[in-house]
């Protein structure tokens, strides 16, 4: 018996959807938003009370410099990125940091309970090893 390959309708459109590639997009942007995610919060995981200041607008950093982040807790921790550090170990790797042919752009993020003089023993030693590239981080007043 022979087929007939016809369509009994041949004006009417075929609505038939292939929506395999777009299930395969949707899988590979959730796993790069999956890996993606974690380094970029990397830094918000280190609960700090920032000081506050008043709204004005602010430089764009230039993605091609090399950061740093020291932190200043309020018990008088210091963390160089997520490690902590004494303040004798802290003055050893800013001084590793200062031998560098060009030395990161320090962010300084400062509690707002920690005390003056944990803020001047930083700077002392980020003054010590010549490191003057320095963005203090604050929050905006909301």
């Amino acid at each position: 018996m022979a087929r007939s390959f016809r369509r009994k309708h041949a004006a009417h459109p075929i609505a038939d959807l292939n929506v395999t590639n777009l299930i395969d997009l949707g899988f590979m942007l959730l796993i790069i938003f999956m890996i993606a995610t974690p380094l970029i919060q990397q830094e918000q995981k280190i609960p700090i009370n920032l000081p506050v200041e008043s709204v004005s607008p602010q430089q764009k950093p230039d993605p091609k410099e090399r950061h740093e982040t020291i932190t200043v807790q309020a018990d008088g921790g210091v963390l160089l990125g997520t490690r902590p550090f004494s303040i004798r170990e802290l003055a050893a790797e800013l001084g590793r940091m200062a031998g560098e042919a060009k030395p990161p752009v320090i962010h300084l993020r400062l509690d707002s309970k920690a005390t003056a003089q944990q803020f001047v023993t930083v700077m002392d030693e980020l003054k010590k090893h010549n490191l003057t590239r320095i963005a203090f981080d604050t929050q905006v007043a909301r």
